[in-house]
């Protein structure tokens, strides 16, 4: 029977809450109203997560949220009015708006381009930039916008081929005159792609905003059409031309925060203020009430459309980032000295150190040919190995202090680093170069924030 049931618009529930929807000739989309004691809901039906148990119906609430209502014997239901069924229609013709600026936003995937998967209630990728351009209307009054779709990928799977499938379209795109560049990007490694786009993508012309969020577009308190709003105005009328990134500044709806890409961290799992500049000030805020851009770094790269973009795309994966702990048993790192690695990056802790039980290996993997560098597990401040005996002790090795490098921003950088060069001596020089305000020339004693 439940086949059946569910082709009559009752999609992922079974059981006894799928008999009491029968019954009361209810199907998903339809307005309706349950009473438990002296308690009612009122709200429309959506679907169930196959997964899910048979106990509970999950209705829209007026305020947009879902609820799922525990129903009984002594639960009543009743079908107040037919509502619309869930769908997705896809736009097939953009507004256009002669004489702004062009934009162009690059799909990669992640929760932006996202919906709800009612088959298991987990959220996977299903949009296209053009689909976000027909979800979020207001950006025809932002600018004139080309839709690209190039991956369709949950940010845990992009790799340094993604980086450089990335960089290439940017450079297709800005050699083809647009004003501005839009990469939608999962959160959870976006810090990484901005980090890689940023040295990636030498001499721009035109800003590149990398913009995520961190609650899907179909939830009530999804950042995703305010960030994407901001990241496109930002791409359209920004002075600077770095890669940046737009995340939310707080819960609420007013600033989106705009970090450089070399600076920026995901710092919390889930809130929509999670991306934080380290030992950095933000690049800009936006401000989403005002539609105002507000520099907050005195120096930063001039827009430039006579400028000519130097693609530099290319990453050695053959580099690996360690986090030193107590106790930590050095064949971690004899395994990267058999398998050849060109380089690692230690995130040790404090100010750069690691066990004297480690130093042994560190010197082995100096004297294989690898470049080998220390950042620290602090999220603020700056790496210093000549205040300690440990510190000095592993200079003497030849480590190289990566300054006030994020630990993945090292890592991106040295990938980058040993793909332009294989001379050790000239992968130091400009590993400890500052390439793309990766480090601080001053860094900040308290947190900073827009």
């Amino acid at each position: 029977m439940e086949p059946e049931l569910e082709a009559e618009g009752l999609k992922g529930y079974r059981g006894r809450a799928l008999k009491i929807l029968h019954d009361a000739c209810i199907s998903v989309g339809d307005m309706v109203k349950i009473t438990r004691g002296d308690a009612e809901y009122e709200g429309y039906l959506m679907p169930r997560s196959e997964s899910g148990d048979d106990l509970h119906i999950v209705i829209k609430l007026g305020s947009g949220y879902n609820i799922g209502v525990n129903v009984t014997s002594a639960s009543r239901i009743e079908r107040i009015g037919a509502g619309v069924k869930p769908s997705y229609t896809r736009s097939t013709q953009q507004a256009r708006r002669r004489g702004l600026r062009r934009v162009d936003i690059i799909s990669t995937g992640g929760t932006i381009a996202s919906r709800v998967d009612y088959r298991t209630g987990a959220v996977h990728p299903a949009l296209t930039a053009e689909d976000l351009y027909s979800a979020v209307p207001e950006l025809s009054e932002l600018a004139d916008v080309e839709a690209h779709i190039l991956y369709s990928e949950l940010s845990e799977n992009i790799t340094p081929q993604h980086w450089v499938g990335i960089a290439q379209k940017i450079a297709e795109v800005v050699k083809s005159g647009t004003d501005g560049v839009v990469v939608c990007h999962g959160t959870d490694t976006m810090a990484y792609t901005s980090a890689a786009l940023s040295f990636a993508l030498r001499n721009l012309p035109v800003p590149v905003i990398l913009v995520g969020s961190q609650r899907s577009s179909d939830r009530p308190s999804s950042d995703a059409a305010t960030n994407l709003l901001a990241a496109v105005a930002v791409a359209s009328r920004a002075p600077f031309a770095e890669v940046a990134v737009a995340m939310h500044a707080s819960s609420s709806d007013k600033r989106v925060c705009i970090h450089r890409g070399t600076k920026v961290r995901k710092c919390h799992t889930s809130g929509r203020y999670a991306f934080r500049s380290i030992n950095s000030q933000p690049l800009a805020v936006f401000d989403l009430e005002q539609s105002d851009l507000k520099m907050l770094l005195p120096e930063y790269a001039m827009r430039d459309a006579e400028r000519r973009l130097e693609l530099m795309a290319s990453f050695n994966q053959k580099v690996l980032l360690v986090k030193f702990y107590p106790g930590m048993d050095h064949q971690a790192l004899e395994w990267a000295i058999e398998q050849g690695y060109s380089g690692l990056v230690i995130e040790g802790t404090g100010l750069g150190h690691v066990s004297r039980y480690l130093q042994d290996t560190v010197r082995k993997a100096v004297e294989a040919g690898m470049l080998v560098g220390m950042s620290s597990q602090c999220l603020w401040g700056r790496v210093n190995m000549n205040v300690y005996t440990t510190g000095r002790d592993l200079l003497g090795l030849g480590v190289v202090p990566l300054e006030d490098m994020l630990p993945e921003t090292a890592l991106v950088k040295m990938m980058w680093v040993l793909a332009q060069t294989s001379d050790l001596d000239e992968a130091r020089r400009l590993l400890l170069t500052d390439i793309a305000g990766e480090i601080s020339k001053r860094t900040l004693l308290d947190d900073q924030t827009c």
